[in-house]
């Protein structure tokens, strides 16, 4: 019998992956904080890399939209204005309400596995104090929300928000966590999902409007 060959997903990650876990921990975690800049020389000693790893990973994490290439001044963890947060925030909503109003227009039952996964993640993420695999659930469970729509042009539309948001919406889960239980904010998308699974707009609205969104950021980003 030949030896099957080695599976790829196996290999180790590359500088460049490597440098972008690292980034993109340090920024969701707040280490580095919004507006923060991103110092190439100090980033190359810290990690142990040549900048050109570095700089493609800067290049992907801006695609993501964690930072931002400032011309002629360097690279910084993205900021964004209050008014461009309560904007963003108010588009995720009134998308979300009606991906809600989509989903539950119809007589079938919804395929809720993927909320469903994404807020036991959460759960277990929470429970283990880990952070950024809880913000990466929490991404995941608000898309999952979305697609239950099955509306392939509102999901274009929501993820592009989604991930300007993705920061904010971190640093409103880790404060929360700071302030009350590691569990508080699973907590609130057990009962979103609960509501779902019910198939009751009106009460999946009502968690909607109640769900916090961004109670535990600053005051004057809370629209």
């Amino acid at each position: 019998m030949t030896a099957e060959p080695a599976d790829e997903a196996l290999a180790p990650p590359s500088l460049v992956e490597m440098a972008v876990i690292r980034l993109r921990s340090e920024i969701l975690s707040g280490a580095l904080a919004p507006g923060e800049r991103i110092v190439e020389g100090q980033l190359t000693q810290r990690f142990g890399t040549s900048r050109a790893p570095l700089r493609e990973a800067l290049r992907l994490l801006g695609e993501q939209g964690l930072v931002e290439h400032l011309p002629r001044r360097g690279v910084r963890v993205t900021r964004l204005s209050p008014r461009d947060i309560d904007e963003l925030f108010t588009l995720r909503d009134a998308l979300e309400q009606f991906a809600v109003r989509c989903a539950l227009s119809g007589p079938a039952r919804l395929p809720v596995d993927g909320v469903r996964a994404a807020v036991e993640e959460m759960e277990r993420a929470a429970a283990d104090g880990d952070a950024l695999r809880k913000a990466a659930a929490h991404r995941e469970f608000h898309l999952a929300l979305v697609a239950l729509a099955g509306h392939h042009h509102l999901m274009r539309a929501y993820e592009p928000v989604l991930l300007r948001l993705q920061l904010y919406m971190a640093t409103n889960m880790r404060r929360e966590a700071e302030d009350r239980s590691a569990l508080d904010g699973p907590q609130r998308h057990r009962r979103l999902l609960d509501a779902i699974e019910s198939g009751d707009v009106e009460r999946v609205l009502l968690e909607l409007h109640h769900h916090g969104g961004r109670t535990y950021l600053a005051p004057e980003l809370r629209g």
